[in-house]
């Protein structure tokens, strides 16, 4: 399983979000830290969902990064995040 695809399934099983979208930025960042051959390793998520009522954008961003840990650690160097729920 590619690295978009695990991150997407934990985010889904998660979150559950009403709407999601994860794109690979990686081409953007070639020639800068944390930039891999064959991509991957540079993300931006936009998500929405009902789990992140009440929360301050820190929690959310927390939430996050709790469920990506083993990805943040290990392959992913940057995560830009855009996280609302319904309605905001």
């Amino acid at each position: 399983m590619s690295v978009t695809e695990t991150i997407e399934t934990k985010l889904r099983a998660a979150f559950a979000p009403a709407e999601m979208e994860l794109v690979d930025e990686s081409d953007r960042h070639r020639g800068h830290s944390g930039y891999r051959e064959g991509g991957e390793s540079h993300f931006r998520l936009r998500m929405v969902s009902e789990a992140f009522a009440g929360q301050s954008r820190v929690e959310r961003q927390r939430a996050v990064n709790r469920v990506l840990a083993e990805e943040l650690a290990e392959r992913v160097h940057a995560l830009a995040m855009s996280l609302k729920a319904p309605g905001e």
